[in-house]
């Protein structure tokens, strides 16, 4: 073809313009404005979220850094629902929903961390099979049912290298982390008794409620929600929450001990602990215990709701410290740590700052997990914490089953001289939900 001269000089400034025309990216991809390049966002995904996850997604999307983009539930009220919020919260239509963990897994390789806040039956096993899947896991508490299932995740997160958190937030909130500085850092003294608050109690009906009609499979996946727990006939009351009460579904001490032991042990020496001893009391009764360097752990339980006040604080999931120079304790609702003589606030400030310092931890618990996410450093409530705080918890449970003493050695995570005791460590899992 013949271009003449006019022609040729016309295409060329025309192609020059359209290069020295500017590109016009958006300032959030660059992570201007205040908004967070894609390059650092960490895609989130969420398993089970209702009820208290519906509160931790919320928390969870309020950072800048965090985007999610995919929501896995046997339940179609509660994906969609979950949805909605994440929908609501981007301006788009995008998130994605699933109701088999095991195709949400395979197909969602752009997810870099999970949410799981299923019920408890499901903790462990959807934490294990997504670190496998190489996702780094935020988990409710308690994380496991059985000191089986917690040495799992810990195994698990180590083979895998993946960050896990527990949902025991009250390690990232001021008024627990000052009572806990005040005993690991002296203050009050050695510590010679420390009281968990175990008054919340399920897990303890052995029955199983009557046979209902099922509903389609597309409103509620029955197996899916059932996992890895025996099969039952459905119940509308087992989806409706009634699941707590349930031993099949859920543990006792440890449903609140999950919330309380993480903090009790957090101010106390554990390096060296070899040995825990339980003294059984009766049913349903405090359980007095001995960890093998002299201290007393207390497992608070008194018929009441966890919520009324009691000799050791005056508010739900408490703990206190008690030396030979005074007590410090906190609960939910404080506003300030609960201590023995006002003088020990004094250095208030001074102990939470020094905490953040040699820490570097936020008084926020899901920040701290997304810190780590891209640290790669433990967590504040990282697997080893969570488990040796839930094999207390579930030691008690199996002490409150065979109705007598035990010792359990923590090293070996097995009961001493008790073969019964250690059958119940693990509980059997219901193919095709296992480990």
């Amino acid at each position: 073809m013949r271009v003449n001269r006019r022609d040729f000089l016309k295409q060329t400034l025309l192609a020059s313009a359209s290069l020295a025309a500017p590109n016009l990216i958006p300032a959030s991809a660059l992570g201007r404005d205040g908004a967070v390049a894609p390059s650092e966002r960490i895609v989130m995904g969420g398993i089970g979220i209702g009820g208290r996850g519906t509160h931790d997604l919320g928390w969870m999307i309020g950072e800048p850094d965090v985007q999610f983009v995919a929501i896995c539930d046997a339940r179609k009220n509660r994906r969609e629902a979950a949805k909605n919020t994440i929908d609501k919260k981007y301006g788009n239509t995008d998130c994605a929903l699933y109701c088999d963990i095991r195709q949400f897994l395979a197909e969602r390789a752009d997810i870099d961390a999970l949410l799981i806040a299923t019920g408890d039956r499901w903790h462990a096993l959807a934490s294990v099979m997504a670190m496998r899947a190489g996702k780094d896991v935020y988990c409710e508490k308690p994380s496991c049912l059985t000191i089986a299932q917690g040495q799992m995740i810990v195994e698990t997160a180590r083979r895998y290298g993946r960050v896990f958190q527990t949902g025991a937030q009250r390690l990232s909130e001021p008024n627990h982390v000052f009572a806990i500085e005040m005993a690991r850092t002296g203050r009050l003294g050695p510590i010679h008794t420390v009281y968990a608050d175990c008054r919340y109690r399920g897990g303890a009906r052995h029955d199983w409620l009557p046979e209902q009609p099922l509903p389609p499979k597309e409103e509620l996946d029955w197996d899916a929600w059932l996992g890895p727990c025996p099969w039952r006939p459905y119940n509308i009351g087992y989806v409706n929450h009634q699941w707590y009460g349930f031993y099949d579904f859920a543990t006792d001490v440890a449903m609140w001990g999950a919330h309380t032991l993480a903090q009790a042990l957090a101010g106390i020496d554990m390096t060296n602990v070899s040995t825990i001893e339980f003294q059984y009391a009766g049913p349903d009764q405090t359980i007095v215990t001995r960890l093998s360097n002299g201290v007393k752990l207390v497992l608070f339980r008194v018929d009441g709701s966890c919520w009324e006040p009691c000799q050791f604080w005056h508010g739900a999931c408490g703990e206190r410290f008690d030396g030979p120079e005074g007590w410090a304790a906190a609960a939910d609702g404080y506003s300030i740590t609960d201590v023995s003589s006002p003088a020990l606030l004094r250095e208030y400030k001074k102990v939470l700052n020094e905490y953040i310092g040699r820490t570097r931890r936020p008084m926020n618990h899901v920040r701290d997990f997304f810190d780590c996410v891209k640290s790669r450093r433990p967590t504040v409530a990282n697997p080893e914490v969570m488990f040796r705080a839930m094999s207390i918890c579930l030691a008690a449970d199996i002490c409150d089953i065979v109705k007598r003493n035990l010792k359990l050695n923590l090293v070996k995570s097995e009961f001493i001289g008790d073969a019964e005791a250690n059958r119940l460590r693990s509980r059997p899992m219901r193919a095709p939900w296992t480990m």
